[in-house]
């Protein structure tokens, strides 16, 4: 069982059509399943016109879901997320965060290779004192207490990927101080929910699996396998994004009046064709070979 889970914080692109479009291929050019979710967790950057739209150019694109016509909506779901959080509580694994990303920055936390600030986890130990205090001066977050241990795990792709939790990443958020759930948490709680056994997304993911691994096993999930894809990137060298309006699906779709030939496009791009040719989903399944998928990112040419 695969899906695809966009986040409509605006419209699709180029990037996050060939990530739907491979996640779609992958599942059934193994004879699998695979769902949608739409992961707008965040009301006020996910509104539902971008939900709508990104379910257009999806039913545009040709790519049928296998959800029976029950999309799963995070904003649904909080009562659900709320469930498993507390069983995190009740394993006493979890605490509230007062801290801002500035003050971790301020603080000279260390730094993942990727950039991100790995927690020092400076309100893990506070005292009664010191929490009734913070209390009254803002909302906490909550974090999930990850273990000193290293957690792998073996990407289809791309193979293994290890990390000490504790220092290679650090205690994390799986709710904001605002209230919103946060990605980690909604994610493993609906892909185990879901029944999804292979999750195919960008490589940029990649850091991310060991954590997910630690939270659907501690959760009391069977972990899903992982596959992850080059990024597409622009001829600058960086990942392809909402705001590079030149990948737009509304500039995509003057480029390629037919969704065929934005699937032979794409089909080409991750190695599967040796030139641009029209053809549908189902075909592109048919002849999908994960051993010619680049393992470099993959440049998008500016005219696109």
């Amino acid at each position: 069982m695969g899906r695809f889970a966009p986040s409509p914080s605006g419209r699709m692109h180029l990037g996050n059509l060939y990530a739907g479009l491979l996640a779609w291929v992958r599942a059934k050019s193994k004879g699998g399943r695979i769902l949608l979710r739409i992961e707008d967790l965040d009301p006020l950057r996910c509104p539902k016109s971008f939900a709508y739209q990104i379910i257009e150019d999806l039913q545009w694109l040709g790519l049928p879901f296998d959800n029976d016509n029950a999309i799963v909506w995070q904003s649904d779901r909080s009562r659900i997320y709320e469930q498993y959080a507390e069983k995190l509580r009740a394993a006493g694994l979890t605490y509230p965060c007062f801290c801002s990303r500035a003050e971790i920055h301020a603080a000279q936390a260390p730094h993942a290779s990727d950039g991100r600030a790995i927690y020092p986890g400076t309100c893990r130990h506070l005292t009664p004192d010191q929490l009734t205090h913070k209390l009254l001066e803002r909302s906490p977050a909550l974090r999930v207490i990850v273990p000193d241990a290293v957690w792998s795990v073996t990407d289809k792709h791309y193979g293994t990927c290890a990390l000490n939790l504790a220092r290679d990443w650090g205690d994390a958020i799986i709710q904001r101080s605002d209230g919103v759930w946060a990605y980690q948490l909604a994610m493993t709680v609906d892909d185990g929910l879901m029944g999804v056994t292979e999750i195919v997304r960008g490589q940029d993911l990649l850091t991310s699996a060991p954590l997910q691994k630690y939270l659907f096993t501690t959760l009391g999930f069977a972990a899903p396998d992982f596959f992850h894809l080059p990024l597409l990137i622009n001829t600058a060298g960086e990942r392809l994004a909402k705001r590079d309006l030149a990948a737009d699906m509304s500039t995509v779709k003057a480029r390629f009046p037919q969704p065929q030939q934005v699937i032979g496009y794409l089909g080409y791009l991750a190695g599967q064709l040796d030139k641009p040719e029209a053809l549908t989903a189902a075909e592109l399944a048919a002849v999908f070979d994960p051993a010619k998928l680049p393992t470099q990112d993959i440049v998008v040419p500016a005219e696109v």
